[in-house]
């Protein structure tokens, strides 16, 4: 006879039978949630729907408009999506999750595509959604795995596994094909009826579903041709160079040549950023406002500084602004919809201020100009401005290519930087490194080593910055004469030394274990690289220490 076990949902308690399955209880609260549950939070700890409840616990279940459950959302899309392909082309044909891109991944194919061949797909995968199949995950062991990928001609995913020290591995089965993702999955394509697919070239194709930050509606794809570009470029660098994945990346170091690769890395980033300079000194006639913005973590400052240190070269002489110092008073700065104090948003500058400023400043007039002091929350004035004929004004902020600003000054005046780190390795065909955990890396390990900040800060803080720049930067991308990408090929590798241990610290009850897990679990696959050879100029320093333009 099965005992009894009380669990809580939603601060009711419930008595079930010992054994029931997170699905089985899900499927009694679905009508609550507007789109399928994928995933359940267990006494604090992320459950697939197939696990059984043995114990009294607190459940917390979780569809595409949690983040964690977006990422299960995801991947099973990605699942269904390469199945369907395989059915639809052959055993051989295969899709390669390549970036992301607008709201959406932008996927590529080993075969020419055209609009009837995504139509196909799509309804493909309509079909198996339909089909309620389940998606089965199963635990093997890691040399038989090898065996499986070798089989089936999948050499980089089996290189994956080699590189995966666990004595077994995760596999999940759709149909008769297995594959290996490092996020958790549902329980069944039937929970995954929330996509479209939208054509873009015979090379690829766009996945889209609704967010995080668009949670009602999937948004119509808008093309970002600066960002597209430079994901391109890197991508077609990385095929170059023989390293599109981790699995190349882990070769180089497995055999003693990082040190040449990272210097390589370094010195295409700089001449890229010197290409940046020359075009600028090219139009110096015109141009006298340089506007540099990008999301938190991308290397704003070490660029912008680096960028004038070139500028410096061809004799103009650049003056540092930064938004920052324009801030409102702190008790004017607006409130939020929570009635918290908004510091991410436009209306927290003094435009008229800023403005005016700039405006008699390259009318040649002198001008106070304010250094905001954060302790007091209040600008201070002990600072004179004046430009000569050489000067040329750098202005860093995440509203630097907002288009409110500085509406009085002519556009041919003004030249934009777009600054992001675009990462384009990849961990195999399947599963992407997300740009964003990208630049959180960063975050973590330079919130530690600057402010003195624990992990789960940063993790706390984490949403909030996604939201501001959801809201203030990304909308004014393309607004940009420039996109510079500050992501290194090699970079995954030298944040893993230093952040790794960070993400230890976090106790398993700690609402932000299961962020901290999952970031460990990507950064096993890949191996330590020592910053030694990592030059001090470089954007990385910016985050791990010992660079010259900041310590």
């Amino acid at each position: 006879m099965l005992k009894n076990i009380e669990i809580t949902i939603d601060k009711q308690r419930y008595q079930i039978s010992s054994g029931v399955t997170l699905e089985e209880i899900a499927n009694q609260f679905q009508k609550k949630y507007k789109y399928p549950i994928l995933i359940a939070r267990v006494n604090n700890k992320l459950k697939e729907l197939s696990e059984a409840v043995t114990t009294p616990s607190t459940i917390e279940f979780l569809d595409l408009t949690s983040k964690e459950g977006s990422r299960v959302h995801i991947s099973g899309l990605t699942y269904v999506l390469i199945y369907a392909i395989k059915k639809l082309y052959g055993k051989n044909a295969n899709a390669i999750i390549q970036h992301s891109l607008d709201k959406g991944i932008y996927i590529e194919t080993n075969f020419k595509l055209t609009e009837g061949k995504v139509l196909a797909i799509k309804q493909e995968m309509q079909a198996i959604i339909a089909s309620n199949i389940p998606i089965t995950k199963m635990t093997i062991d890691r040399i038989e795995a090898i065996d499986y990928f070798e089989k089936i001609n999948d050499h980089v995913k089996a290189g994956v596994m080699k590189y995966n020290t666990n004595t077994y591995v995760t596999l999940y089965r759709l149909g008769n094909y297995y594959n290996y993702f490092y996020n958790l999955m549902p329980i069944s394509t039937g929970r995954l009826d929330h996509f479209d697919l939208t054509y873009i070239s015979e090379d690829g194709f766009l996945l889209q579903f609704p967010t995080v930050y668009s949670p009602d509606k999937i948004p119509a794809y808008q093309p970002h041709p600066g960002v597209f570009d430079v994901f391109k470029e890197n991508r077609d660098w990385g095929k170059i160079i023989h390293i599109e994945n981790s699995v190349d990346l882990n070769k180089v170091i497995s055999k003693g040549k990082i040190g040449d690769l990272i210097r390589i890395n370094e010195v295409l980033q700089s001449n890229k950023l010197l290409s940046v300079a020359k075009e600028i000194n090219e139009h110096r006639d015109n141009i006298k406002i340089v506007l540099v913005a990008g999301p938190s973590s991308s290397g704003k400052t070490t660029t912008s500084r680096k960028l004038c240190m070139y500028l410096q070269s061809f004799g103009l002489q650049p003056k540092v602004l930064s938004m920052d110092d324009y801030f409102v008073e702190r008790e004017e700065t607006p409130l939020d919809e929570r009635g918290v104090p908004d510091y991410e948003c436009l209306e927290a500058i003094d435009l008229k201020l800023f403005n005016s400023q700039l405006e008699s400043i390259l009318k040649g007039e002198e001008v106070n100009i304010p250094t905001f002091n954060f302790a007091l929350g209040k600008k201070e004035y002990n600072k004179k401005l004046k430009l000569s004929k050489e000067d040329i004004i750098v202005i860093e902020g995440i509203h630097a290519l907002n288009t409110k600003i500085l509406t009085n000054i002519p556009r041919e005046n003004k030249y934009k930087i777009y600054i992001s780190a675009l990462t384009e390795l990849n961990m195999d065909d399947h599963n992407r490194i997300s740009t964003t955990d990208n630049r959180l890396l960063r975050r973590i390990i330079r919130d530690n080593r600057t402010r003195g900040y624990d992990v789960e800060h940063t993790l706390k803080t984490w949403p909030n910055v996604r939201r501001g720049e959801e809201k203030y930067i990304f909308p004014f991308q393309d607004e940009a004469d420039c996109t510079f990408n500050t992501a290194l090929i090699y970079e995954i590798g030298v944040l893993k030394t230093y952040v790794e241990p960070l993400l230890y610290s976090v106790p398993s009850t700690s609402p932000y274990y299961e962020d901290a897990k999952r970031l460990i679990n990507f950064l096993r696959l890949f191996l330590p690289i020592p910053a030694d050879d990592i030059p001090k100029d470089s954007v990385l320093r910016e985050f791990i220490g010992n660079g010259c333009f900041h310590d």
